[in-house]
């Protein structure tokens, strides 16, 4: 049986799912509120044509629309990639209790990776995070994406060079 955190991260996950059905990059995000999802969103920056239009960002306007409130208190983030510093800025700015992230961004990610902004004493609002929740799954879904698209560009590119001799 499925604890809590799992329940909802897949649900983090069906939405990271359809950012790929797309083309984006699958990053997805769901916001709970007194232990029901009040908020979903997923990557759609290249879809948009907008730097902000990450999971979380989306997820975050969705759950202040819902409660009438700019503050997230009481809320708790479920989202498969570790937040960017964007984000994770949001995310203090927000007030959200807590942070579940499956999988960690040692690139990007701004929740304990490069640094952690969720947790900064200087701030006036810390996040409690629990990381790892079915990191193995959506791990594993990102790098398929990374590594098809790879393949893909190659492949287009060769093409585009084929064409042109």
């Amino acid at each position: 049986m499925l604890n809590k955190d799992e329940k909802f991260m897949k649900q983090a996950f069906a939405q990271a799912k359809k950012a790929a059905d797309i083309g984006e990059v699958p990053i997805g995000c769901v916001i709970v509120y007194e232990d029901k999802v009040i908020a979903r969103g997923y990557n759609r920056r290249k879809t948009d044509r907008n730097t902000l239009s990450h999971a979380e960002l989306t997820a975050i306007r969705k759950a202040s629309r819902r409660l009438g409130d700019w503050r997230l208190e009481g809320c708790t983030m479920y989202v498969t990639l570790e937040p960017c510093q964007m984000c994770a800025g949001a995310i203090v700015q927000a007030r959200m209790d807590r942070v579940v992230i499956a999988a960690m961004s040692p690139k990007s990610g701004c929740a304990g990776s490069i640094l952690n902004l969720l947790q900064m004493d200087e701030f006036n609002h810390k996040v409690e995070i629990t990381t790892g929740v079915l990191e193995n799954e959506c791990s594993e879904f990102l790098s398929k994406f990374f590594t098809d698209l790879r393949k893909r560009l190659r492949t287009e590119k060769e093409q585009a060079i084929d064409e042109t001799i």
